[in-house]
Formats: structure tokens, sequence, C-alpha cells
């Protein structure tokens, strides 16, 4: 199986669990879903963070480390060391390996290049990579040239693009020698200035202002083996592209509808399922793959994505789900209007991180952990979460900016906390065509079903009891009063129809005309509503609003309240 560490950057070198003990959060992860290639990076990190003494890792990884981690991590040559025999492997014989590692080697800094360059050569872990085309050589008419491209990278700042062309012998050769993941030393590329706009629309955005190309004559290309890899090179694999709080949530995206259409964004998100790969031929007789990928995270329990190329799809088969929490960067956003939801898609630009070593991930990955054994619904995030709440113990008053202040001093508690505000509906697209307000939900678990089939796929994946669909409320409002406002508040199910006054098949029976008179006896109407506040610390819409109760406010009792 292809996917992070496959073929390249040395085979699989048997990925068993046994004896894992205690481990880091994000490291177990991904040691699960890259297989045993990199068994050996965990093992040389887990001593890297141990005391030596004596030459001899300390701690949890000292004298009670499995002789066969043992042996991993002298073949790789970690700087911890190890001050005796090691497997049968003497110090001396390490230190053999460490002096012919590529690590003492010279190489040129991604950073350092510049077109005059010649004969130098890159290091760099294989970040992306495309599948090979072929395209008519217009030189030699009747024959086709092919090509592939993927990007490397050596520093934390820094990656390039790398294209390969040639005939499809070559090109294929090259391509299936490596995945994402793999290491890779280039000999006298070819270095050109990239054309920003051309390059750039088409390939991932790189820092540097150069691409590399390989020829087939002058270039030579190696991929190394486990051992020879400094760790630190091989763990940038583990760091996005872009800023690791640069993203939208899920929720932020379906929130948003037709607004981001043919947008290029940045996501993160759990993965909840992976599907089977399908092929078909096209028109021209030319084979293709899809493959959609089902996400989650805390605001939407499920979005799909999905994968054209091959290679997205074989590091997409590597995902464990419900374990496996994923950065993609510059995907597709755009409105399916068969299934009449929004999509991603990963295209050429795009650059997947497996398991980020970051903050925002390290949130997530708990958060899916936490939720492994129940179903993550959409209903626990945007509303009362089935609770029954007596809303006669909820007598805090706040304004906007109040409750914003609360939030931030909250922070960190994952407890939410209730309040009353009085302010005006200042949003409220509910006569907007390209803006959902009802969507059907399982009438067993709460989750949103596919409109098409009305099947719940989280419940009744396993089960032979058909679990019907119901139509329900559920839209995003904005809150104002004289101090700021909050946006995409959360008003669904029957909140929503007490608020609005009407049932979800009587505002479907409406015209366009009479839902925007609806609108407007609405907004700009000064109202008393209960509010649920949560902090959700990765989503780019930090709080959560669930209204619990809106219903016009006395003037009186608001003045009084705000007043005192």
């Amino acid at each position: 199986m292809g996917g992070v560490g496959g073929q390249g950057a040395g085979q699989s070198q048997g990925g068993g669990g046994g004896g894992a003990g205690a481990r880091p959060a994000l490291t177990v992860a991904r040691w699960a879903s890259l297989g045993g290639g990199l068994l050996w990076l965990w093992a040389a990190r887990s001593v890297e963070k141990q005391p030596n003494s004596g030459g001899q890792a300390g701690g949890a990884c000292g004298l009670n480390m499995n002789p066969g981690r043992r042996l991993l991590l002298a073949s790789a040559g970690a700087e911890a060391g190890a001050g005796r025999s090691v497997g049968g492997q003497t110090r001396r014989d390490t230190d053999r390996i460490m002096a012919n590692s590529i690590v003492s080697k010279n190489f040129t800094a991604l950073s350092d290049l510049h077109p005059n360059m010649a004969n130098l050569k890159i290091i760099g872990i294989v970040i992306g990579k495309t599948d090979v085309k072929g395209f008519p050589d217009r030189k030699n008419i009747g024959s086709e040239r092919y090509t592939f491209s993927f990007t490397i990278r050596d520093s934390a700042a820094h990656f390039v693009n790398v294209a390969s062309w040639g005939n499809e012998d070559y090109v294929r050769a090259l391509s299936d020698s490596f995945r994402v993941g793999a290491c890779v030393i280039i000999e006298n590329p070819l270095i050109q200035i990239k054309d920003l706009e051309r390059e750039e629309k088409f390939s991932p955005a790189t820092p540097s202002h150069c691409k590399l190309l390989l020829s087939e004559n002058h270039s030579r290309m190696k991929v190394c083996s486990n051992y020879e890899v400094d760790t630190k090179l091989l763990s940038l694999i583990y760091l996005p592209v872009k800023e690791s709080s640069d993203y939208y949530s899920l929720g932020d995206i379906v929130a948003n509808g037709h607004s981001l259409d043919g947008r290029i964004i940045n996501v993160l998100a759990a993965v909840r399922s992976v599907g089977k790969p399908k092929y078909f031929t096209t028109s021209d007789q030319r084979k293709g793959q899809r493959c959609e990928v089902k996400l989650y995270d805390e605001t939407e329990s499920s979005f799909a994505m999905i994968c054209w190329d091959n290679e997205s799809i074989l590091l997409a088969q590597s995902w464990m789900p419900r374990e496996t929490v994923i950065f993609a960067s510059d995907v597709r956003i755009s409105f399916d209007k068969f299934r009449n939801c929004m999509t991603a898609t990963v295209i050429s630009k795009t650059i997947i991180t497996t398991n980020p070593d970051t903050p925002e991930a390290n949130i997530l990955l708990h958060f899916i952990r936490e939720n492994k054994e129940t179903n993550p619904l959409d209903d626990e995030i945007g509303s009362c979460l089935k609770e029954s709440i007596n809303l006669s113990t909820i007598d805090d008053v706040y304004t906007v900016e109040q409750l914003k202040v609360k939030a931030l001093k909250n922070e960190g508690k994952a407890d939410p906390f209730y309040g009353i505000l009085y302010a005006y509906i200042s949003a409220l697209n509910i006569d907007d065509e390209t803006t959902k307000v009802v969507r059907s939900k399982c009438s067993g678990c709460g989750s949103i079903v596919n409109e098409a089939s009305s099947i719940c796929t989280t419940c009744n994946r396993d089960s032979s009891e058909f679990k019907s669909a119901f139509l329900s409320f559920d839209m995003l409002i904005d809150l104002s009063d004289h101090t700021g406002t909050l946006h995409f508040c959360s008003l669904t199910g029957s909140v929503a129809e007490e608020t609005l006054g009407c049932t979800v098949n009587e505002f479907l029976a409406m015209t366009d005309e009479q839902r925007t008179a609806l609108k407007w006896q609405l907004l700009l109407e000064r109202t008393k509503i209960y509010l649920k506040v949560s902090l959700l610390h990765r989503a780019r819409a930090r709080l959560r609003m669930s209204v619990l109760s809106c219903k016009l406010a006395d003037p009186v009792e608001a003045s009084r309240s705000l007043s005192g």
C-alpha cells in the first residue's frame, strides 16, 4: 500500500504495535497511520527526550526498551546512542554507520537556490506528489511526453516544487520509486525561476522563487533508506505548509455555504471514513479513479472530501478512521448540486499533512479520542445537545461584549456557560436560495443524512432497522446590541420553529415574498435570548453560540436588566 512511508523511504520494517506503553498523543497516531516504515522515528524521538547517563539512554527508553527497538535505533543512527551492545550491534558498528550516513554529507539548502548554480546536490522529504500525465509532443507529432511533479522540503520554512519530463518509461519508473514521506537526494537538477502566476495556479504555493526540473540525461535521484535519514528531516512531514491556525472548521464551511463555492482554502479535520477507490474509463479512453473521504470535527459530523488522483487515494488508504487528523492545504470547496451540500476536492495544489504536529491538531485529536465510542453529532455542537435545560435557572444577563470577555476568561475550560442576551437579530437569511436553513436529520441519532437516500450512515451502517429522517430547521443568525455582534449563532429545531412562528412544512410552503416578510418581522426587534456559549479552541469562529430560546423582549424588563 502506498501512502506516507510506502515505496521509497525504506520499505516497511514491521509495523507491529506490541509493547507500545505510554506514547506521545500524536506520535501513536502517526505510527499507526504511517505503518512500520517510520517505527524507528518514534523510538528515536522517545530516546532524545530522555536524559543520558553514562552514554546510555535513560528513563522509559533505557534498560526497559524493547531489544528490537534498540536495533532500529542503532541502525538509524539515533543521536542518543547506546553505550553497550544493542541487539548485537556494537557501538563501533553504530559509529561506522553514522560516519557513512548521508547526514554527514554536504547538500545545498533549498533556501540558497538560484538559477546560476550547477552540479549541486539537494536532500529533502517529499511532502506532496501528483500523478503521471501524458501530453501530445509538439516536436514529434503523434507521440506523447510525460510528466509528474512533487514537492520537497528541507526545513520548516523552505520547500520547492520539482517536475520531471521525459518518455513514459523514465517518468513512470521515477514516479513509482517513491511516495509521499520518502526522503530523496536530487543531483544536478536544472534550476529555473518560476512563473509565479502560472506555476501557483496548478502547483502548490512555495516560499521559493525557484523550481527544479529533472532531466533523464543529466539529473539523478536517489531514494534514501531509513537509517540514512536525520530524524529532524523526517519530522518535517508533520508540519503543515500553512500557518497552523490558517484554516476553516467544517462548520464554518457549511455556515458560509455558497460564498465559499470555488474558493481554495485550508481545512483541519479528522478522518471519519475512507471509501473504497472506484475506477472508471473516460470518454477518451483514459482510466480514472475516485475516492471519497468523510471528515468530521467538533462542528460538523460528516463532510465529504473527494480524491481524484492516485497519489492522494494511496495516501488516504493509509488513514485510520476516527484516529487520523489531517491538515489539507489548498483544497477546492464547491457546492454539490446533486447532494445539495458543500464538499472539498483534492487538487494539484493540495498538500495534505497527516497527523500534523500542531497545537490545533492535538486539540482535535483529543476530541476524537474522547468521542471515539460515541457519534459526533451536529446537534452536540449547534443546539441544545438534546438535553433538558430549565431556562428559569439561567439568570445571568450579558451584553455581546461581556459574553466575549467571559468566553475568553473561560478559555481552557471544557464546560460551556449560559446567559441571557437582550439583542436584535441583525442577520437572518431565510429568504436566500443559496443559504440552506432546513436539513434532513436522522430520527434515531440526530445526524444529518443524505437527502437523496434519506439513510443515516451513522446509525444504519451496521443496523438492519431503518430509522427514518425528518426535516429540521438548522440555520445561523447574527445577534447585535450596542456593544457588538455575535456572528453565526446556531438556531435549530423546535427553538427555530418557536422563533419563526411556523413549522418546517409551513415554512417550505411559503413563497419567497412570504419568507422575506417573515424575516423583516423579526429583524431589528429587541429580543430576549437564552444562549449556551461554548469555546472551540480550533475553529476560526472560536465562540459557538447555541440559541435555547428567542422571544420578543419586554421593553421595561430589558431596560431594567441592562441598567442594573
